[in-house]
């Protein structure tokens, strides 16, 4: 799984156990992206010249750094290819349009298989989109097959370069959508600025002051309104859509406070959902890269108020990794020809058995 933080590929060497709905992380590696494929990866994000080239280089530059990913992770397990079932891969999304009725991702899964020997299962949302869904978020499938509680609403947040929630209650369907931006604007106003490809711990962004008129002119965007099914990415949240809300602003802004402020707004985005989704959650718990942003975890300690605010290590489950298994969860359900959606989050017109197969 490499997600819109572009950080990395990352791989978990899974197993499941049914009977027992238990998921065991064996074993995870993660495989940084070099500098030149991820901005090949950015690039193809937004319209320009050549892009069937250019994404089919990407597409196998991404399959062949993931294939040296698996073999080491097999090598350092002592395992052969014939050990592992399948590859569950979600490759990189380069544009997700649900409105439109289609969602890229690139990453060879068939020089993938060539190059592993191991089965490969990719192209998890086609189906779910050509059944009117939005094709994401898929996690909060995973979320509720393993973390549900039988006794108390659990509301997960995956916090990537967007943000999305997932709300297990008791006894009912659970429910999820993407919140809006989770790292995505703050990785790229950082790089922008200071040249580094995100900030530690939020450490810049406390040197700032939140500017009140931008993250309320911000906030005040229709998409965090919009009820669910909702999903979103870079299509939508971008520079471009940042720079029109600065220039704006009566005023020249300090970069430090614009920091600040697209860290409030995560924060604010993520609470009002939970706020208006899952009133009556008690406890809230993070993963993805945004868990380790200790000035986002403070911010939504604050706005969440009575709520505890954890991440998933404390269901047992590393918040590094949730959602590299969550895909290796998808695979295992494909192979099983079991669906992988949930239509409730999505807006499907039903279950679907997600995935298309690359035998080796």
């Amino acid at each position: 799984m490499s997600g819109t933080s572009l950080d990395g590929i990352d791989i978990a060497l899974s197993r499941f156990d049914p009977k027992k709905q238990h998921a065991d992380c064996l074993d995870a590696i993660c495989c940084p992206l070099p500098e030149d494929l991820k901005q090949q990866l950015l690039s193809l994000c937004s319209s320009a010249d050549d892009e069937i080239v250019r994404a089919g280089r990407a597409g196998i530059a991404w399959a062949t750094l993931a294939a040296a990913g698996v073999i080491q992770l097999l090598r350092q397990n002592q395992l052969h290819p014939s050990d592992i079932r399948a590859i569950g891969s979600h490759g990189q999304t380069i544009r997700h349009h649900p409105e439109l009725g289609f969602s890229q991702q690139i990453g060879a899964p068939a020089l993938l298989a060539e190059q592993t020997g191991i089965n490969v299962i990719s192209d998890f949302r086609s189906r779910d989109l050509a059944a009117g869904g939005e094709g994401a978020p898929l996690v909060p499938a995973f979320h509720s097959w393993l973390l549900s509680d039988p006794e108390h609403t659990r509301t997960l947040i995956n916090i990537g370069g967007f943000a999305n929630l997932s709300i297990m209650r008791p006894g009912m369907t659970p429910a999820g959508f993407d919140s809006g931006p989770g790292n995505a604007l703050m990785d790229s106003w950082i790089q922008q600025h200071k040249g580094l490809a995100f900030d530690e711990g939020g450490s810049w962004a406390r040197t700032g002051r939140v500017i009140p008129e931008l993250l309320q002119a911000m906030l005040s965007d229709p998409y965090f309104s919009r009820s669910a099914p909702k999903s979103t990415g870079r299509e939508y949240f971008n520079p471009h859509w940042l720079s029109t809300f600065i220039a704006s602003q009566p005023k020249e802004l300090h970069s430090e406070d614009v920091q600040a402020t697209l860290l409030a707004l995560t924060a604010h985005s993520i609470a009002d959902s939970v706020a208006v989704a899952a009133s009556e959650s008690t406890s809230v718990y993070l993963c993805g890269g945004g868990a380790r942003n200790t000035l986002l975890l403070e911010q939504l300690q604050t706005l969440l108020k009575h709520r505890q605010v954890r991440t998933t290590a404390a269901l047992g489950v590393d918040p590094d990794w949730m959602e590299a298994i969550a895909f290796a969860w998808l695979a295992w359900r494909f192979d099983e020809r079991l669906p992988g959606n949930l239509p409730s989050v999505t807006g499907a017109r039903g279950e679907r058995i997600l995935g298309a197969l690359y035998p080796a």
